[in-house]
């Protein structure tokens, strides 16, 4: 027993905390950041903790296969970034350098953010290590606007302009109306991705638009980004950006078993904005939609070892 008179502050689910990945096979990552630039909602800088928080409610073990994921994985909680809500460019600086230790020894990281401006460091650290990678980005926006500049509504514009991934065989999946700008849409097709949105994901069928997105992808590294208003503001309220029309919880933890057969490298879980949820419920439903991915991975239907498989994202 630790003798020591200090507890142990809250990580994901209780798992241990560490400094370095170790053993792991996925690590928890906190990225609190948001541009700080919101008109009239700032918060998601306190997405991390607030996930972790609500993490407390869920069990470890899963009803379908019987398996504890947090102990197959061996997951731990790496802790927050150190970043600067606000100031971009050195807090993307340090969200780099997170990212390099989180995946040093082959593990996959699962983020916690921050709004949609934490996916470009992501996609940058993530590039150096996986040649080739590919976005699965599940969001009621694109986060590819025709505009300058480096906030939430340009990482993935950036990434095509970097290099850092292959847009012909990337997806933004769940997007809906209402844009601060003109041809948003457009714009993202000229880059390559290729845009379904939440008409054609309902109409078309979520298993039918992810197996096209699974058989379009391959076995090709893949960054998965789950933006929480992928679900609409009735089960999650607390985000930075809401859009009504959206999935409902069932869809969208349907969304994320649909993933399965694909070579995830990292997950990202972001924008859960605190301030505009004092229930706590979006956190909570993002704690789930992390439990989801873990056992998926667990379970061996996403990548989860060390070796080759590994080295080509979530």
């Amino acid at each position: 027993m630790d003798d020591t008179p200090f507890q142990q502050t809250t990580t994901f689910m209780s798992v241990p905390a560490a400094r370095r990945p170790g053993d792991a096979r996925v690590v928890i990552l906190g990225l609190p950041f948001d541009c700080g630039t919101h008109p009239t909602r700032v918060g998601a800088r306190l997405g991390p903790a607030s996930i972790r928080e609500q993490s407390l409610l869920l069990r470890p073990f899963d009803g379908e296969s019987g398996i504890d994921p947090l102990a197959t994985l061996g997951v731990v909680d790496l802790g927050d970034a150190r970043v600067s809500p606000g100031e971009i460019e050195p807090s993307y600086a340090a969200m780099e350098a997170a990212m390099e230790v989180a995946l040093a020894s082959g593990a996959i990281p699962l983020t916690f953010g921050g709004d949609g401006a934490i996916a470009l460091p992501q996609m940058r650290a993530l590039a150096r290590r996986h040649p080739g990678l590919c976005v699965l980005h599940l969001d009621a926006h694109t986060d590819a606007y025709p505009i300058e500049g480096y906030n939430n509504a340009t990482p993935f514009a950036r990434a095509f302009e970097e290099g850092v991934i292959d847009t012909r065989r990337s997806f933004h999946i769940g997007t809906r109306r209402s844009h601060m700008v003109a041809g948003v849409y457009d714009y993202g097709r000229q880059l390559g991705y290729r845009i379904v949105s939440i008409d054609e994901l309902i109409d078309k069928g979520i298993a039918s638009v992810f197996a096209e997105a699974r058989e379009t992808i391959g076995d090709r590294p893949v960054y998965l980004c789950f933006d929480m208003d992928f679900f609409d503001p009735s089960v999650a309220p607390g985000v930075c950006t809401p859009a009504w029309g959206g999935v409902s919880a069932r869809e969208g933890l349907e969304a994320i078993r649909e993933t399965a057969g694909l070579n995830v490298v990292a997950i990202d879980i972001n924008t859960i904005s605190p301030p505009h949820d004092p229930g706590g419920m979006s956190a909570s439903l993002a704690a789930t939609v992390a439990f989801e991915f873990l056992t998926l991975i667990a379970t061996g239907q996403l990548s989860a070892t060390k070796t080759g498989i590994i080295a080509a994202h979530t």
